[in-house]
């Protein structure tokens, strides 16, 4: 997926191991012979910042990228973000990107 979305024109993004539930909504296992439900899945969630115009596109990358067409290929949020600042250089907005 990194190599699609750097084709696309992404310059960073930020990847975080969450958990979490869904339409697969957990799942049993067994631990030392003990049966237990686990409720939250492990699953990654990736921030990626960049510009309205770039949206489409990176969305698109993520969807073609990402898609198996199982549960559990997760959902895409698109949020516009009102300022950015790169604090070492003071840059903001699009120059901040």
């Amino acid at each position: 997926m990194r190599e699609a979305l750097t084709d696309v024109g992404v310059r960073g993004m930020m990847v975080n191991e969450i958990k979490g539930f869904g339409a697969q909504s957990g799942h049993a296992e067994i631990y030392r012979g003990a049966e237990y439900t686990v409720n939250f899945v492990p699953k990654l969630k990736l921030e990626i910042a960049v510009a309205a115009s770039m949206a489409d596109q990176v969305v698109e990358a993520i969807s073609h990228t990402a898609r198996t067409g199982r549960i559990g290929d997760g959902k895409i949020f698109v949020q516009d973000i009102e300022q950015t600042v790169r604090i070492r250089t003071g840059e903001t907005d699009a120059d901040a990107l």
